[in-house]
């Protein structure tokens, strides 16, 4: 998942992220906890929580898609697989309340054979 097929001048872009993912620009700002207004309105998508949220999404994905093979099968697993020590809570969740670096950093103690 190259981060470039996401941007568009210097920016993520919502719809481009939501063809990749087979679904709707929509359906990724409430997957990263923004209300759609955040992927319509052009000021909103350039803003700095928008972009950071978009951000957060798209490095999370790369991360895991190499363990599942597809972008699909890791964005699933990103919207509904509990996290072992974040108290049945998923990537989803934990990256909507700002706690993104804790799943980086989840991602990277399973990778380095480190179990929660």
């Amino acid at each position: 998942m190259p981060i470039a097929q996401f941007a568009e001048d210097g920016l993520f872009e919502p719809r481009k992220i939501a063809a990749v993912l087979r679904t709707s620009s929509e359906e990724v700002a409430m997957t990263v906890g923004l209300g759609k207004d955040a992927v319509q309105r052009r000021a909103r998508i350039r803003s700095d929580k928008t972009q950071r949220r978009l951000r957060e999404l798209v490095e999370v994905l790369n991360k895991v898609q190499p363990r599942f093979g597809s972008d699909l099968m890791a964005y699933a697993w990103f919207r509904s697989e509990p996290l072992a020590g974040f108290d049945g809570r998923t990537a989803m969740t934990l990256v909507q309340d700002g706690k993104a670096q804790q799943v980086l950093d989840y991602i990277d103690a399973l990778d380095a054979g480190v179990y929660a």
